[in-house]
């Protein structure tokens, strides 16, 4: 097995030791990926809000002025398809259907475009900026049957090499009109989720080497590029979790946790680590990864 590959698994084994996992932990843990998964995957696609600012519309309903509604829309769509896939993920790979990759792309483009919302194209495309050649419309319904038929197939590779088999397959049949990047990631992570796996995040500042590496192999140029950058996604969410685990030496506190402790008002932990008066490592704007001893002696500093 690919070294690589080997690594993963030793990692979601260590994890699995830890189940079941307790359940306020997998509650703010699944409130983060939401958000995260929402903003990096609508940001590769051009979406310009901040991640604070899709947190706002996703978890308050809240509105960012300047940003259009269709980005508002790409980022509730985004999550509300997210929610979906959680729902299919008690069910094994075999019993993925057509009609559901349908159903995550017609939340993808719900009231964006209603017309093309879970309907294959029926038009040629181009990718921006790309000179590779996409299916011609006529042949995506086979194309289609044939990706189903790979997919629910007996296939002895590595879980994670299937769930980035299967977004390249998808990405590279271009179904759709719009948002099949947003579905094939969808996808990809209800295959690694299915197997107890965590999402996988690939972060905005992976994007252009995400696009080049995609592009790369659909010019035949092979998939290694493609393979390292998802699976050092996976590998990423994976120490998330498991440093989320590790008894007390270190692990992750909301803001407000940090400032109930403390006895002050959240904003006041925020102007710390920014100033680096309390050392952390921010993983996105609710939670702080704080090191215990690091937390008691700036405990015992503030006594003074």
């Amino acid at each position: 097995m690919d070294k690589r590959l080997q690594l993963l698994t030793g990692k979601k084994q260590k994890l699995d030791t830890f189940r079941p996992l307790p359940p306020e932990l997998v509650k703010n843990l699944d409130e983060w990926f939401k958000v995260e998964l929402t903003y990096t995957s609508n940001a590769i696609e051009g979406n310009t809000l901040t991640r604070a600012e899709t947190a706002l519309v996703v978890e308050k309903g809240l509105t960012v002025q300047g940003k259009s509604l269709t980005e508002h829309l790409e980022a509730t769509n985004h999550a509300e398809a997210l929610d979906y896939v959680k729902t299919l993920i008690s069910q094994k790979r075999q019993d993925i259907t057509e009609n559901d990759i349908l159903d995550i792309h017609r939340l993808i483009l719900n009231k964006i475009e209603a017309d093309n919302a879970g309907r294959y194209r029926t038009q040629h495309a181009r990718l921006t900026e790309s000179d590779v050649v996409l299916p011609n419309p006529v042949k995506i319904p086979d194309l289609m049957q044939e990706f189903m038929r790979w997919l629910v197939s007996v296939n002895s590779d590595h879980i994670v090499k299937i769930a980035a088999d299967a977004h390249y397959k998808l990405v590279s049949i271009h179904p759709f009109s719009d948002g099949n990047g947003r579905t094939s990631r969808l996808l990809m992570n209800l295959i690694l989720m299915q197997e107890g796996y965590p999402p996988a995040i690939i972060r905005k500042e992976d994007r252009l080497a995400y696009i080049n590496s995609l592009e790369k192999a659909q010019k035949g140029g092979g998939l290694d590029d493609f393979y390292n950058l998802i699976y050092g996604a996976v590998d990423g969410s994976l120490n998330i979790y498991l440093e989320a685990l590790e008894p007390e030496s270190q692990r992750f506190y909301t803001t407000d946790e940090v400032a109930k402790l403390l006895q002050v008002d959240p904003e006041s932990v925020r102007r710390w680590v920014r100033k680096g008066n309390l050392r952390a490592a921010k993983l996105g704007g609710k939670f702080i990864r704080i090191d215990k001893a690091d937390l008691d002696r700036f405990i015992e500093q503030l006594k003074t």
